[in-house]
């Protein structure tokens, strides 16, 4: 396998924080996403590489293993696991020699070792233990990645396909998706060892809102602007919902800040098909500007009426 320098990869070194990992990750995944770059082989192999850097570099954890593993960073548990037995081993050989207790059972010997690291780290050697040992079996590494939608995106159910770590996976993302939700995705992570089962791919949710709407669960909150005269004598309005538009009825005398409710038109109820949340309409008042003298004196035949 290839060595990859992720941080390189980024455009950062290894004193980069969270914060610079995740800005330098958002800026280089949409220059070079495919759909900014359709048909470029060289921009879509960008992508993967900055999709992988930020699954390593964006976990504490994977990036703690790669400061200190290099391109072997998913073996290191297993690396670890084995140096903790041969310390135990050497441990028990040397009280074995003072005359304490006994090393014993048909486990590892300096051999054995020397095959086990040399079959998970690159050195070709052999298929298994000798002595009739068996290889330990490790489950591969979990994988974190984030996808950017937009809110409209997630208003319908749609399909997408991602590049997680040179692997094309093609998703069905349900309806009303929430900002910050992670879903697991099973087998999608690294490969196990020794036939080891794969890890899972950690799918984590960024949704901006390029809308007027606010966005909570599944109800949508909206400020709709309206006229003194309307709100003063009532009238109708055509209200833009997040997918298409209604007339609704003003009562005379609408205060400023009044709030509706419109059952049924808010978002997608996530994994809940054909259930909507509510849209709440709070009204705005615009006072009238630049009055003419006409509309000063209508206005203060009205004050003089109302006193």
């Amino acid at each position: 396998m290839a060595y990859i320098d992720y941080y390189k990869v980024l455009g950062l070194d290894k004193s980069a924080s969270e914060a610079d990992i995740k800005k330098a990750y958002r800026k280089l995944a949409r220059k070079y996403h495919p759909d900014v770059n359709p048909g470029d082989t060289e921009a879509e192999e960008k992508f993967k590489q900055v999709n992988e850097a930020n699954e390593v570099l964006s976990n504490p954890e994977n990036r703690k293993k790669y400061d200190k593993y290099g391109k072997d960073w998913q073996h290191a548990d297993a690396y670890e696991h084995a140096e903790k037995q041969r310390a135990q081993y050497s441990g028990g050989r040397s009280s074995a020699n003072a005359g304490s207790a006994q090393y014993t059972g048909g486990g590892f010997n300096e051999e054995d070792y020397s095959d086990f690291f040399e079959s998970m780290f690159g050195g070709g050697g052999a298929g298994g233990f000798r002595g009739g040992s068996r290889q330990s079996q490790y489950r591969g590494q979990d994988f974190n990645a984030t996808l950017e939608l937009d809110l409209r995106e997630v208003f319908e159910k749609h399909k997408r396909t991602l590049s997680i770590n040179g692997k094309n996976i093609r998703l069905s993302i349900p309806a009303g998706v929430e900002n910050g939700q992670t879903i697991k995705i099973k087998g999608y992570g690294g490969p196990g060892v020794n036939g080891g089962p794969n890890g899972d791919l950690f799918l984590q949710f960024i949704i901006n809102n390029s809308t007027s709407f606010r966005r909570d669960g599944a109800n949508l909150y909206k400020t709709v602007p309206l006229d003194l005269y309307t709100s003063i004598l009532g009238g109708e309005l055509l209200i833009d919902t997040f997918d298409s538009s209604v007339k609704l009825k003003v009562a005379p005398e609408t205060p400023n800040g009044k709030q509706v409710k419109l059952k049924g038109k808010g978002f997608p109820v996530y994994k809940k098909e054909g259930q909507f949340g509510d849209l709440y309409i709070t009204y705005e008042i615009n006072m009238p500007q630049n009055l003419s003298a006409k509309e000063k004196e209508l206005f203060e035949e009205l004050a003089k009426l109302r006193s």
